[in-house]
């Protein structure tokens, strides 16, 4: 109950850092409206990506990664939309594809037992080249892609601004991933897997088959905010668009203490600075008066203190990232 009053304390003071920081910035032109949207819009990635890795490392594995996949699907997102003429199915393909590399993932760590943070870093460098070349095979242009507008996710017009239905969806993931760890049998046969994996397999549960439930879950929820960031975001692909995000994301799980509700609420703080950031730099008067660049270091510099801050302050599962083995 203290670590979560102590998690629940960091996040009032950040919010009420960023909200002056905010007042300040409405004083020079910009809109509190739009720093909503902004922030609403980067937080959805990051809370998908943090939220399903909190369920996957409550169950013993770690997938560090979330970068790659968010690289990868963000460029086959896009692809899956125009060869079905939707934005709906370019979501849906980013899932079907974070699944299948979470899949991967799972697959070496459980029946291989294979070093997982290796592992998870091999997709991320993998990803590296893999991005580029896509974008070069799919539309022979180096870089970047533009696709037409009419395959973007519609958002909803709400009194409080524009909202992305996925933003919604990301908020109820969480919701629900913190009802499954702590209110079902699946859930906390989940946590008692990723603490003494020996007595439920003992039990009669499979801790294989949990272990790789949870990777194939957590590769789907960053799979669906890779394919959101172009598809319902940014209107665009570019070989970096993740831009460090998944990186974000495991800073989000770090300082949730692998909590959904608290990684929420990370995401929402992360996404927030990101949003300042990106409403200076299309904000008529304000990017002139703001140096933008140093505006945008403000989610890395925050992901830098909290780490700083709170990473010997957590407790995670006891085998996390280590294979099992039946004896």
């Amino acid at each position: 109950m203290k670590g979560l009053l102590r998690r629940l304390g960091w996040i009032g003071l950040a919010a009420l850092a960023i909200g002056l920081l905010a007042y300040g910035l409405e004083q020079v032109g910009l809109k509190p409206i739009s720093l909503l949207e902004a922030g609403l819009l980067a937080m959805t990635p990051l809370a998908l990506a943090a939220v399903g890795e909190c369920v996957n490392e409550k169950a013993g594995v770690v997938n560090i990664g979330l970068e790659g996949i968010l690289l990868i699907t963000a460029v086959v997102g896009v692809w899956v939309a125009e060869q079905f003429n939707s934005g709906t199915a370019g979501l849906i393909g980013g899932m079907v594809v974070g699944a299948l590399i979470g899949l991967v993932l799972g697959l070496l760590a459980v029946y291989g037992r294979a070093d997982q943070i290796i592992a998870g870093m091999g997709v991320n460098i993998f990803a590296l080249g893999f991005t580029p070349y896509l974008l070069m095979s799919l539309w022979a242009f180096p870089g970047i892609h533009i696709f037409p507008r009419e395959l973007m996710v519609p958002r909803w017009t709400t009194p409080v601004g524009q909202i992305s239905p996925v933003t919604l969806v990301a908020v109820l993931l969480a919701i629900l991933a913190h009802i499954l760890l702590h209110h079902t049998v699946l859930g906390f046969r989940i946590r008692a897997v990723g603490e003494k994996p020996e007595a439920v397999d003992v039990a009669g549960v499979r801790v294989d088959l949990l272990r790789l439930f949870t990777s194939i879950l957590g590769g789907a929820l960053c799979g669906l905010g890779g394919a959101f960031m172009p598809l319902a975001w940014f209107g665009g692909v570019v070989k970096e668009i993740s831009a460090g995000r998944g990186f974000i994301a495991l800073a989000c799980v770090v300082f949730a203490g692998l909590e959904p509700l608290l990684a929420l609420a990370a995401a929402f703080l992360f996404g927030l600075t990101e949003g300042i950031a990106y409403a200076v730099a299309v904000t008529p008067g304000v990017k002139e008066r703001i140096p933008f660049y140093f505006v945008n270091m403000l989610p890395y510099i925050t992901t830098l203190l909290v780490v700083a801050l709170v990473i010997g302050q957590r407790r995670f599962p006891r085998t996390i990232g280590r294979p099992y083995a039946r004896e």
